[in-house]
């Protein structure tokens, strides 16, 4: 008896239906617990420090009530911070993860391939060189992270896309544009320093709210945008040839996909610098723990929170002086890296 015989008796319909419910309800679960997690992680970012505040008296703060201390320590310096790492680590993880899933290989990270990096160089150029604000510095940095992935393509495209292909080029494109980094901090003056260095591994020891809203707003408007392409991007990981034979619109889902997710790639990059392995590691994390029930969109991004939220705590007090988080983040990303080569090189493939 063929597939479709079987689906169309009620007892097979049961099945089905029984089976999508059950997938539904995990992802649920999954994405709730994820979800508990960041949030417990924010609110002890906010109260644990140097001096420790009590949930009411952050609560007053976040209400706009004047509590003594608590007001400049929480709602000045903490609060920003936390909001940074936040949208930065939702970014990342978002982002990361739509790259990974539509090649279909674990190392297709943006900041593997390069497309953090060349908002970086963007970044860079553009507080050294030019002058620029914060502001116009996140706009800068999405147009840069936005012609590294179309460069990246041109440059890989040969009789269609090749995910290995892209990923050499993209890993070619990312030493360049690190080469520019390094070059451009090299001759900055000394005042130019502090605000440059964090684009090197991504730090948010100087998180301020003027660089925090640009990728708070950028979150609100992308991110519900990728959420809403998430069951095209399911379909894509299928591969071309079955999401057009279900009547995708291949190439358009797409450029819908890498707009967004470079978006909110580069306002992420342009608030914290590039934190090293966020993207990297989000995404096989959410798929690991979620199983193949649903779009692993969302609780990637909520990965990608939690790591940057408890590797910038971390970094803050676990080593006795203030790390860069890029620096804890790197420390727990590159093992995976050398780990996913060497299964690479033995399999001939690493997909997600």
């Amino acid at each position: 008896m063929n597939d479709t015989l079987l689906i169309r008796s009620p007892a097979a319909l049961t099945l089905v239906v029984a089976g999508r419910h059950r997938r539904r309800r995990r992802w649920a679960l999954v994405t709730g617990v994820l979800a508990l997690l960041v949030i417990t992680a924010f609110a002890l970012s906010l109260m644990l420090g140097q001096t420790f505040y009590t949930p009411g008296e952050v609560w007053g703060v976040l209400t706009g009530q004047r509590v003594a201390g608590a007001s400049f320590t929480v709602g000045e310096l903490r609060l920003p911070r936390a909001l940074t790492a936040l949208c930065t680590g939702l970014c990342f993880g978002m982002g990361g993860v739509v790259f990974q899933s539509m090649l279909r290989n674990t190392l297709a990270s943006p900041d593997v391939i390069g497309i953090n990096t060349g908002a970086s160089a963007a970044a860079v150029i553009g507080i050294v060189v030019l002058g620029l604000g914060e502001t116009t510095v996140s706009f800068l940095a999405m147009a840069a992270a936005l012609a590294a992935a179309l460069m990246i393509y041109l440059l890989a495209y040969r009789n269609g896309g090749s995910g290995a292909r892209l990923i050499l080029v993209g890993i070619g494109v990312a030493a360049m544009c690190q080469a520019v980094v390094s070059y451009v901090i090299s001759r900055a003056a000394e005042y130019d320093l502090p605000a440059a260095m964090r684009w090197i591994t991504g730090n948010l020891n100087d998180a301020t709210w003027e660089r925090a809203l640009p990728v708070a707003a950028a979150l609100v408007v992308l991110g519900p945008i990728l959420l809403a392409l998430s069951g095209r991007l399911e379909i894509l990981r299928m591969g071309d040839d079955t999401a057009a034979a279900v009547g995708l619109p291949v190439e358009r889902s797409r450029v819908l996909l890498i707009v967004a997710a470079v978006g909110l790639l580069a306002f992420g990059t342009a608030a914290a610098g590039p934190i090293a392995f966020v993207s990297f590691l989000a995404g096989p994390i959410a798929v690991r723990i979620l199983g193949p029930v649903g779009s692993p969109v969302l609780p990637a991004g909520l990965v990608g929170a939690l790591l940057v939220l408890v590797a910038d705590f971390c970094a803050q007090f676990a080593f006795g002086t203030r790390l860069p988080v890029g620096v804890v983040t790197g420390v727990l990303g590159a093992p995976y890296l050398v780990y996913l080569l060497i299964r690479s090189s033995r399999s001939g493939g690493t997909s997600l």
